[in-house]
């Protein structure tokens, strides 16, 4: 009979033992299957996806807007840049000829509002 105890004994489990699994290793082999979601969740979870979805699309809308917004700002330097060199010319050969200076004391010459338009180194 004492042998028979001590082989009783000696049928405990260890922890390595592969042949009497544990609890653990019993529930980490078979998962449970994965449950529904409630209904209320499962619609909390479309209109975050939704407003997700609607949030890249402004923030890739807002990148666009702020490309499109530097490129016409430095088309409108460029274009200023022009514009004030080319008025420059044009002052230059006003003042270089003979027939702007001789109309230019007359009525029919250019007026001071044109000329202010005309020679306006400020840019919008």
């Amino acid at each position: 009979m004492a042998d028979e105890e001590v082989a009783k004994t000696s049928d405990f489990p260890l922890a390595d033992d592969e042949t009497f699994p544990n609890e653990l290793d019993k529930s980490s082999r078979h998962p449970k299957p994965a449950q529904p979601l409630p209904k209320d969740e499962f619609e909390d979870l479309e209109e975050r996806a939704r407003l997700i979805s609607q949030i890249l699309e402004l923030q890739n809308t807002l990148e666009d807007l702020s490309h499109r917004y530097d490129s016409v700002k430095d088309e409108c330097s460029k274009l200023c840049s022009e514009n004030r060199v080319l008025s420059q010319y044009i002052k230059n050969l006003m003042s270089s000829s003979s027939l702007f200076q001789n109309t230019a004391n007359t009525k029919s010459g250019i007026s001071k509002e044109a000329e202010e338009i005309l020679f306006n180194d400020q840019c919008w």
